[in-house]
């Protein structure tokens, strides 16, 4: 059995922690999928100390997140868990889910992955988080709006309280849907990639909230999934290493960020973009594309282009051209208008003013998202979904088993349905469908957020080698700006309402 803080039923204690510190334990949890002998999740055991929070980093789709799920109760309900959870002391086995249900919103509380799939699509973000207070927390109506504008005004959004979540960016939605989770009050809070696709600043606001939160809730106990090792320096607490399904390494998260024992946690430690050789992702200078598509010529370009959204002016006067075999960086705050952007030059969203030249087939632009939840239907296989794009688009699938390999892909994963794999998983599902397509532009908007560092690596020398070898203009949107200078062959800054190029790299 693997074990992170192990705990004993009878006195939950471990670190000198008694009973009363502890506020969460769970003993033998395990995952596997119904009817089947192999285990998702090995047995693993963990306990919540009052004020204490726990931090958990693995690769992408390790397991992370059927650990928060089996403890939560929200597994899909064709994999199941076993094992023991206890509250206060008060028992909740985990092969009933249905026994927790009533603590959501109230005892137990759970920031997840996908913030689309947290909000209501036709209900207004301020209703929304006013809605949590009132129903959840039982204030009244004038209290509830009020405390959900402070909240969105504290987490930056206040601008977005009328607008309906499809209107957001990636790291909006996330921010608004952190408002609703911890208005309920509930003590223990369950955070699952909280920062994913936030820039820098937001990362740390949205640390210092989930601490500040930990230290002002009586009796609280806070988990938090992250692939961002910044944000597990900031939580701090202890941390517990994951991967394939078994925790490999535990202790003071301090302790084991600066000096990691496991091969693995000194890799996945140290595969930062700051320490990536540069050497790897630029292009030689007189380097070639292969299928006879020509480095150099113009993809796309916009002329003298304003966008807007709700009348309200994002973007004004870019001028961009982007050329086969480029790679163009853009970096900005959250909610500065980097997805729109894409969503014009695809051409998803009218120019306010200006236009957009394309200069290739329409199914040669493609984006890859942020959140690939919203761009998979949800009751097919993805091994059906990847025979429907190659029959319908007439494609050349025989090097699927290659590039599933590249991407670190299980075959196995084909016979899942999208909402069974996890977020990082879906991205590098979403990344193979283009490599399928070679298109001639790709707008990819924060596409490596949800992945650990590593996969992130991979998964990011894959695209390079597409644009490369392609000929493929690429536009890659990231908060990291190491990640950028290392892979970019240029890099513009969404500032004040301009598109600005930054300083050479």
């Amino acid at each position: 059995m693997n074990v992170a803080t192990m705990t004993t039923p009878a006195s939950h204690t471990r670190d000198g922690a008694t009973a009363d510190d502890v506020v969460l334990s769970a003993e033998d949890v395990s995952v596997r999928v119904q009817g089947a002998q192999t285990a998702l999740l090995e047995p693993v055991s963990l306990a919540l100390k009052a004020g204490e929070p726990l931090v958990v980093i693995g690769e992408t789709g390790s397991g992370k997140s059927l650990l928060a799920q089996a403890l939560l109760g929200t597994l899909p309900p064709e994999l199941v868990a076993s094992g023991s959870l206890w509250l206060d002391g008060e028992p909740y086995p985990l092969h009933t889910p249905e026994n927790r249900r009533p603590l959501w919103g109230r005892r137990l509380a759970v920031l997840p992955q996908e913030p689309w799939l947290a909000l209501d699509p036709l209900m207004k973000v301020i209703r929304q988080v006013g809605e949590a207070y009132r129903l959840v927390a039982g204030r009244s109506a004038q209290a509830s709006h009020a405390a959900a504008r402070s909240d969105l005004e504290q987490l930056g959004v206040a601008a977005a309280s009328e607008q309906l979540p499809g209107k957001l960016s990636g790291g909006m939605a996330q921010r608004v849907a952190f408002a609703a989770a911890r208005a309920g009050g509930a003590p223990l809070l369950i955070a699952d990639e909280p920062t994913k696709g936030l820039d820098a600043a937001r990362v740390s606001e949205i640390g210092e909230l989930l601490l500040k939160s930990l230290a002002e809730t009586p009796r609280a106990g806070l988990m938090v999934i992250t692939h961002d090792m910044a944000l597990a320096h900031q939580i701090g607490g202890r941390l517990m290493v994951v991967r394939r399904g078994q925790v490999i390494e535990q202790g003071a998260t301090r302790d084991v960020l600066a000096a990691p024992t496991h091969a693995y946690t000194r890799r996945l430690v140290n595969a930062a973009p700051q320490a990536w050789p540069e050497a790897a992702f630029k292009p030689a200078a007189d380097s070639a594309s292969r299928d006879g598509k020509v480095a150099g010529e113009t993809i796309i370009r916009a002329e003298n282009l304003t966008i807007a959204r709700g009348g309200t002016a994002l973007l004004r006067d870019v001028e961009l051209s982007v050329k086969g075999g480029e790679i163009i960086g853009v970096q900005g705050a959250s909610g500065c208008g980097k997805s729109s952007l894409g969503d014009a030059l695809l051409g998803l969203l009218p120019p306010h003013s200006g236009r957009v030249v394309q200069h290739a087939e329409r199914l040669e632009y493609q984006k890859l998202y942020q959140d690939p939840v919203a761009t998979f239907p949800p009751r097919r296989t993805l091994g059906r979904l990847l025979k429907d794009l190659s029959a319908r688009h007439r494609l050349d699938d025989s090097q699927l088993p290659q590039l599933m390999e590249q991407l670190s892909l299980a075959p196995e994963l084909l016979s899942r349905l999208p909402g069974q794999v996890s977020g990082g998983e879906l991205q590098r599902f979403a990344l193979l469908r283009l490599m399928l397509i070679k298109p001639r532009f790709v707008f990819a908007d924060e596409p490596t957020s949800r992945l650990d560092p590593l996969v992130q690596q991979e998964v990011i020398a894959c695209m390079v080698k597409m644009v490369r070898e392609q000929g493929t203009a690429l536009v890659l949107v990231s908060h990291d700006a190491a990640l950028l200078r290392k892979v970019a062959d240029r890099v513009l800054v969404v500032e004040e309402g301009r598109l600005k190029a930054r300083q050479a790299i």
